[in-house]
């Protein structure tokens, strides 16, 4: 999306009071018998959350996710085509207002995990057993989808 068009979207939704939306990966790697989920820290709360972003002209949503993965968590894997679920959450926008957000999440397993990434210095990040995952991310949702992806990796063969 072209900066004056993400721009035009963001006001309207403001206006209009309606969430944005975004597109975020859920990156998830195979240890062993256990699986583990990566998180980053966002850049003004320092919450746990996942790699999430603007839908990319030129790309397949799909494909944003999994380059906001790159660029958020030095991460790069098979991504499912397929929307996993849905995130609700808050963004800031240049530190001037919050909007409403809907975060589209597709499960991306993390074949590759690289020490230099874009954004290193602007976020933590960390892998995480399912449970304990759930236990420190906020968003009521994301807590749902792992639990999900628990009971779904459990009974499957790997992506």
């Amino acid at each position: 999306m072209k900066y004056l068009q993400r721009v035009e979207a963001l006001t309207s939704a403001v206006v209009e009071q309606r969430p944005i939306r975004q597109v975020g990966a859920l990156c998830f790697r195979r240890v062993g018998d256990d699986i583990e989920v990566l998180l980053i820290t966002t850049r003004r709360t320092g919450r746990w959350f996942i790699p999430k972003g603007w839908p990319m002209e030129g790309l397949n949503d799909f494909e944003a996710a999994a380059r906001e993965a790159w660029e958020e968590a030095g991460v790069r894997g098979k991504v499912k085509k397929k929307v996993y679920g849905c995130v609700g959450c808050e963004e800031t926008l240049q530190n001037l207002f919050t909007v409403a957000a809907v975060v589209d999440v597709y499960l991306l397993e993390v074949r590759h995990t690289r020490s230099k990434y874009p954004e290193r210095r602007e976020r933590d990040r960390r892998w995480f057993g399912l449970r304990q995952a759930a236990e420190v991310v906020t968003e009521p949702e994301l807590r749902s989808l792992l639990y999900k992806l628990s009971r779904r990796l459990r009974s499957k063969k790997p992506c």
